[in-house]
């Protein structure tokens, strides 16, 4: 009899300390899990704040006042503007 105790016994701790085991892995790969959501959530606002920043830097005006500044460019006057059609014509 006391045999099968030691070997129920050693059976026992062993299951115990598997189950402790799989309780940890679980436990960190739940912390990676949140750890991940962070940085997506982090990722998020970034792309959301570089979206914006991308939108200002390509406003009409503010390309506008950049050629003129910058470049030394003007809006042609109305005669010298011609329309090309897609079919190769010239509009006036």
């Amino acid at each position: 009899m006391s045999r099968i105790n030691l070997v129920l016994l050693a059976l026992v701790v062993i299951c115990a300390l598997g189950v402790v085991n799989s309780q940890h892995h679980g436990r960190q790969l739940f912390v990676e899990l949140q750890q991940a959501q962070a940085r997506q959530r982090q990722l998020d606002v970034e792309w959301g704040q570089l979206q914006l920043e991308q939108s200002t830097w390509a406003m009409h005006g503010r390309i506008e006042k950049l050629a003129t500044q910058r470049l030394h460019m003007q809006v042609p006057s109305a005669d010298r503007v011609q329309v090309v059609n897609d079919m190769g014509g010239v509009a006036q």
